[in-house]
């Protein structure tokens, strides 16, 4: 009986949020670009953010909550960590554990000078954080630089479901 007991108490440990850690992949803009070059019916939503961004943590678990609610659609959620590589164990990683992300993906983009990327992602980006795509193959692409609420972004979606 004691076995079960500290089974079950290890079980519900085990599956409590932010006990699993979020598998981060650390690329470089040609791997995000191919990311980017979607070939199927899926709507990709891209969010650049950082942990030092305020907007961006505020936003982010809309990201999140939008992927759980789309889960059986054909939406996509990538987040595009903008920290340096230094700081993935440090920040990145404790910040999606501490936020419970774990349902998109998440990559962390290794590259130190945004002049030879950014204006390939989009040739209107300042370079403000935080910055949404939207992308579908056959409906196009919008961008926003701006922090979104997550009706907006619901409002955003279905402009791309229909």
């Amino acid at each position: 009986m004691i076995f079960y007991k500290k089974l079950w108490l290890s079980l519900l440990v085990m599956t409590a949020p932010g006990c699993f850690a979020q598998h981060v992949r650390v690329i470089k803009y040609n791997q995000l670009n191919q990311l980017l070059s979607t070939k199927n019916d899926t709507i990709l939503i891209v969010n650049f953010w950082a942990t030092w961004c305020k907007p961006c943590i505020e936003e982010l678990p809309y990201f999140e909550k939008l992927q759980a609610r789309h889960a059986r659609d054909k939406v996509k959620v990538l987040l595009v960590s903008l920290d340096f590589k230094s700081q993935l164990e440090k920040k990145v990683k404790p910040f999606l554990s501490k936020t419970g992300i774990s349902t998109s993906q998440v990559v962390l983009l290794d590259e130190t000078d945004p002049g030879l990327w950014m204006e390939k992602v989009a040739t209107d980006w300042s370079g403000a954080l935080p910055f949404t795509l939207f992308i579908h193959r056959k409906k196009g692409r919008k961008d926003y630089e701006r922090p979104f609420t997550l009706a907006e972004l619901e409002t955003e979606l279905r402009s791309f479901i229909k």
